[in-house]
C-alpha cells in the first residue's frame, strides 16, 4: 500500500505530460485558425499570434447556407447511424455471448472472417447502387457503417460477463428473449454501451469517402465532404492565381490558416460532446478487466 502511494505521484505527473501533448497541439490549431495569413508566412506557427483575425473562418462561411445545411446532414447521419448501429451492433453480439446459443462459434467465425477479407470497393459500389438503390440518398451515408466486426467482438466480451442466472431467472418469471435483451440486458449494459456508440458516433461524424462515392446531390453533401472540397478549391485557386484573381496577394489569402479553422470546424462539437458521455466511456474501457 506505501509503495502504490508512493508511485502516484509519477503515475499523476505522467499522466498530466500525456494530457498536455495531446491538448497542445490542439490549442496551437486553434491559435494558428485565428492568425493572419501574413504572420503566418513570416513568422510561422505560434501559440499567441500578433494579432487575431477571422479571415480564415469568413472564407469558410461565405456562403452560410451551405456549411449550415452540411451540418444538419452529418448530424442527422450520425444519429440515425449511432441509434441503428448500435441495436444492430449489441443485438447480435448478445446473441453470439450465449452460452446456449446452438451456432454460437460458426456465427462469431463469420463475424470474425470478416475482419480479415472484404468483397473490394468494386463489388461494394454496384451494391449500392445497383441493388440497393442509395445512390444520392442518406442510406448510402448510414448503411455502410451500420456493422463493424471489430465493434461486434469487443461487445460480445463485454456481454459474456454478464452471468447466465439472471437471464434464467428472467425466463422463469416469464419474460420473453425480447424483454430479457431490451429491459435486462441493455440497462446492465450502459457503459459498454455508451463506449460503442461514441466510437460509431466518431465513425460517423468523420466519414466523407462514401459521400465522395455515393453523393452528386449537393444538398446531401456531408460537413467532411464539403470541407475537403473547399480545402481543394482554394489549393486550385492558389496554384492559379493568374487566373482567379489578378493583383490578389498571396499573403492575403487564407491558406494554412483556413485548413486549421477546417480542423477546428470538423473536430470541435465531437469535442464539446465527448465531455458527456466521459464517464461512461471510462467503464466501457475498464469494465470487466477485474473479477468479482
Amino acid at each position: 500500500m506505501q509503495q502504490a502511494n508512493k508511485s502516484a505521484p509519477f503515475i499523476n505527473l505522467f499522466f498530466i505530460i500525456l494530457s498536455l501533448l495531446m491538448i497542445i497541439p490542439f490549442i496551437l490549431v486553434i491559435s494558428v485558425s485565428l492568425s493572419s495569413e501574413a504572420f503566418l508566412t513570416k513568422s510561422g506557427y505560434h501559440f499567441i499570434p500578433d494579432s487575431f483575425t477571422l479571415s480564415a473562418y469568413r472564407y469558410i462561411f461565405k456562403v452560410p447556407d451551405i456549411i449550415i445545411r452540411a451540418y444538419g446532414i452529418t448530424a442527422l447521419v450520425t444519429l440515425i447511424g449511432t441509434a441503428a448501429g448500435l441495436l444492430i451492433t449489441s443485438m447480435i453480439a448478445y446473441s453470439i455471448s450465449r452460452p446456449d446459443y446452438k451456432y454460437k462459434n460458426a456465427t462469431s467465425f463469420y463475424v470474425f472472417f470478416t475482419m480479415l477479407f472484404s468483397g473490394g470497393l468494386v463489388p461494394f459500389y454496384i451494391l449500392m447502387t445497383q441493388y440497393l438503390h442509395t445512390k444520392d440518398t442518406l442510406w448510402a451515408l448510414v448503411l455502410p457503417g451500420l456493422l463493424n466486426a471489430w465493434n461486434v467482438m469487443v461487445l460480445k466480451g463485454f456481454l459474456s460477463k454478464i452471468p447466465m442466472e439472471i437471464i434464467e431467472s428472467a425466463k422463469m418469471d416469464g419474460a420473453r428473449e425480447w424483454r430479457i435483451f431490451f429491459t435486462i440486458i441493455m440497462p446492465l449494459s450502459t457503459p459498454a454501451l455508451a463506449t460503442m456508440g461514441l466510437l460509431i458516433a466518431f465513425n460517423y461524424w468523420n466519414e466523407w469517402f462514401q459521400a465522395l462515392l455515393f453523393i452528386d446531390n449537393p444538398d446531401l453533401v456531408p460537413l467532411q465532404l464539403l470541407l475537403v472540397r473547399m480545402l481543394n478549391s482554394m489549393e486550385v485557386i492558389t496554384q492559379n492565381l493568374d487566373k482567379f484573381g489578378i493583383g490578389l496577394d498571396m499573403n492575403q489569402f487564407p491558406t494554412m490558416s483556413a485548413r486549421m479553422a477546417m480542423v477546428v470546424m470538423a473536430a470541435g462539437p465531437m469535442m464539446l460532446v465527448f465531455p458527456f458521455f466521459q464517464r461512461y466511456f471510462v467503464q466501457g474501457l475498464t469494465v470487466g478487466s477485474l473479477k468479482g
